[in-house]
């Protein structure tokens, strides 16, 4: 997708999530080489690095690479020449990632872009030795986050880092042992305190100044990511395509994206509530039997669905329907131009609450309660 074209939806505060998925090979294509495969060790591969806008899956770009390449320093080049093509006012308000991008490399490249980043820290020697100090902290030093989660902050220089940077410890109770939880049980009989507590520790490093709670909400939301891939590669056949050459291999993967991207605005305009994965959205919108009449100079055109949720395509249809043809009647006084955020305002009116990307809207009585979430 030529986001140049689009700069209304990225003038908005947006997270960019980076990740590296696999893509296993069965024959001898270019670039089938043997690097990290989860599923299928041993296995040639491609690397399809991949960064998308969180929360409403758009893929901001997709390159495939040789199997050896799954690292995320390889994805770094395709990533800030994507970002340079853009106005500074259009780049992401923060940058996410996992364990692959908390290293060196990415925080001093963010951090001479001044782009925040929110990126997981692995457990290295350093982090372990941080981790034991905070947790010998009394309880009144950590803040209470969301689903039982507890943060600490912290400025350290780990091994390697050109400079002090801030990390933000999360942790929450962890699954007791066997052998702790009779414990537990026998001092709770004898009317004791549970003599120690089972926590997990999270480790994230960050350049912004968002408060702690919010970063460790932020990093969970990440895990999006993996929904993301497995639409992409099980539902629009990402994994599913084989070329002799890496160069077409590559284009096919853009397009895969290209038409993920068209179909995700289609079905939330459809749909503006909640996003509508390939599985399920293409046999809803698409398996529909149309049938044109004309009579009288005027053409009619009758759809029939034979879908189970019959009252959930009708719906859908009616508010595509309303999209269609108000904004001809309004084209004339917005021009060309303010078409795409007008569309854009209507498809992801729930992520915008209600906000406007274009002018002119707001004044329509037949498209401005669809935007309020009362149509």
């Amino acid at each position: 997708m030529r986001w140049r074209r689009w700069p209304q939806l990225l003038e908005e505060d947006y997270v960019l999530d980076v990740d590296t998925t696999i893509k296993p090979l069965y024959g001898h294509q270019q670039g089938a080489e043997l690097g990290y495969n989860p599923t299928k060790p041993g296995r040639p591969s491609h690397a399809i690095h991949t960064a998308f806008i969180g929360a409403l899956r758009l893929i901001f770009s997709v390159d495939v690479q040789s199997g050896k390449r799954h690292a995320a320093c390889h994805l770094a080049p395709g990533l800030w020449r994507r970002l340079h093509a853009l106005a500074r006012h259009l780049w992401p308000t923060l940058l996410r990632g996992d364990v692959g991008f908390g290293n060196e490399d990415y925080m001093r490249e963010c951090e001479a872009r001044r782009l925040d980043y929110l990126f997981k820290l692995r457990r290295s020697p350093g982090i372990r030795t941080l981790t034991r100090k905070v947790a010998a902290l009394a309880q009144e030093a950590w803040e209470d986050a969301d689903d039982g989660w507890q943060t600490c902050e912290a400025r350290v220089r780990l091994t390697g880092w050109s400079c002090e940077r801030r990390v933000v410890v999360a942790r929450r109770r962890a699954p007791t042992p066997r052998r702790a939880r009779a414990a537990a049980a026998q001092e709770l009989n004898l009317g004791l305190e549970p003599t120690r507590m089972h926590w997990e520790y999270t480790v994230l490093v960050t350049g912004g100044t968002l408060p702690a709670r919010a970063l460790v909400k932020l990093y969970r939301e990440r895990a999006d990511c993996e929904n993301v891939f497995d639409e992409l590669k099980n539902q629009w056949g990402l994994a599913g395509f084989t070329t002799h050459d890496i160069l077409r291999c590559r284009t096919m993967a853009r397009i895969v994206a290209l038409l993920c991207n068209w179909w995700n605005v289609f079905a939330r305009l459809a749909e503006p509530r909640e996003h509508m994965e390939a599985l399920t959205s293409r046999p809803l919108l698409l398996h529909v039997v149309a049938q044109v009449a004309t009579h009288a100079g005027r053409t009619v055109l009758r759809l029939c669905s034979h879908h189970g949720l019959v009252r959930e395509v009708r719906e859908a249809f009616a508010r595509l329907d309303t999209i269609f043809r108000r904004l001809p009647a309004i084209a004339e006084q917005l021009g060309p131009s303010s078409m795409w955020p007008l569309l854009l305002s209507l498809a992801f009116v729930k992520w915008l609450r209600g906000r406007v990307l274009g002018s002119g809207l707001a004044h329509d009585p037949v498209l401005t309660p669809m935007l309020a979430g009362t149509s």
